[in-house]
Parts: structure tokens; sequence; C-alpha cells
């Protein structure tokens, strides 16, 4: 077992197995892992402790993991906790649902432990990475690379890389919360407006620029729903 951190993760799923599964292999990582067996549960828990992280189960009786995470979102406490989903993989409607009520991602079940662990400390790094209070939020600096919203630029190990107005906006914004997926309507609507007609294309276009500007590593497709940067 790996020592404690400071880590709080809630876990909401209505079958034993899996909350004994995911909470053992967390635990032994280190964080401190609290359980909810339903939706209402889940609630009353998030409401105690806080959690930094919380992992819902989309198919609950009840309250189902939807309807939680919308629930909580609508709670200011609840703004910038990280929200993840477990799904079957045949619930892919459920997945894009998930996003739009304010889900930042999902871990498709059967769950493997070192795809779970990787996944969670991969979201987790997004308090690591926020910045501290009073430091400027307009800078920031992730493994080589470094984003300049007020000077808009960005360095790759040092050197300057140019990039177009557009794709700056949106390399800043899916950076700017390293793990989380945004949904194409996410981005046009805070890069483009909802003024502004844009073909479909028009993400994909952007993306793939800044691929070829900064790198293959940064900014993963999520198939149907949109893009997440990783690092």
């Amino acid at each position: 077992m790996k020592e404690a951190n400071e880590f709080k993760i809630l876990i909401a799923d209505d079958e034993p197995d899996i909350l004994e599964f995911v909470s053992y292999n967390l635990v032994k990582e280190g964080y401190q892992v609290s359980t909810a067996k339903n939706g209402a549960e889940a609630i009353e828990m998030a409401k105690k402790i806080k959690p930094h992280l919380i992992l819902l189960d989309i198919m609950m009786p009840g309250l189902d993991g939807v309807e939680v995470c919308r629930e909580l979102r609508a709670h200011p406490d609840f703004k910038n906790t990280i929200i993840a989903f477990l799904t079957a993989r045949s619930e892919d409607y459920s997945q894009i649902v998930g996003f739009e009520v304010g889900g930042d991602d999902y871990i498709t079940k059967p769950i493997r432990p070192r795809v779970l662990t990787s996944r969670i400390s991969a979201l987790l790094r997004r308090y690591s990475n926020a910045p501290a209070e009073g430091a400027d939020k307009d800078i920031i600096k992730i493994s080589d690379l470094i984003i300049d919203k007020t000077k808009v630029l960005v360095f790759k190990d040092g050197t300057e890389i140019v990039l177009a107005k557009k794709e700056f906006e949106l390399l800043f914004l899916l950076a700017s919360k390293p793990g989380k997926v945004f949904t194409r309507e996410e981005i046009f609507k805070v890069i483009w407006g909802n003024d502004v007609i844009v073909g479909n294309r028009t993400i994909d276009v952007h993306i793939r620029k800044i691929r070829e500007k900064v790198g293959e590593d940064y900014i993963k497709t999520i198939k149907g729903i949109g893009y997440k940067f990783e690092i």
C-alpha cells in the first residue's frame, strides 16, 4: 500500500463487488476512499465529506449517475469537483448524456486495475496543475508546455510555438482542465459563441493543426463526444 495522500474519492455503485474491487485498488494507491450504495446516499455522502473526485455508476436504481451528477453540479460546493462515470461498454448514449450534465470522464466496465488507477491519477493531476491562490491564472505550465494567455504565447521545451488565435484559444481551454472531456458543443460555445455558424469539421481542423505544431500526445479524441487534454 502506498503512503496516504490528501485526495478523497467517493465511489457510488449498487453492485457490492464493484464497490469492493474499486475501493481496494484505490486504497492500495493511498487514496482516502468512501462508498455509497445508491444515488441518494452518494449525494448525502458527497455533501458530508467534500471529495476531490466522485466515481458514479451510470445505471443505479432510483437516482442514477446522471441525475446525481446534475444535482451535485447545481450546488456551488461541487462546481469544480471531478466527476467520472462507471459505464458498461454498451451505454454510449448514457455517456454522452453524462458529459452534458457536467461529467468529466468515464471508465468502462469491466474495469482493469491498472487502467482505473491510471485514469484516476490523470484526473487528479488537475488539482496539482491548478494555479496556487494568488498565482497568475492566465499562465498554464504542464510538463514541457507553457501557455501564456495574456501574451498569447506557447512554448514547448523553451521554443516558441506559433498558433493562430482560435488554435490558441482551443488549446488553452483544453489545457485549463487536464483530464476533463470537453464536448463539441462546449467547445463551440466557448471558442466560437452561439451566434457564429461554423462547419462541423471546424473543431477537427483546428485540433489537427494544434497537434501538428505542439505534438500528437497532448490532445485525445473521445469518439462521438469531444476532446480532452492528457498529461
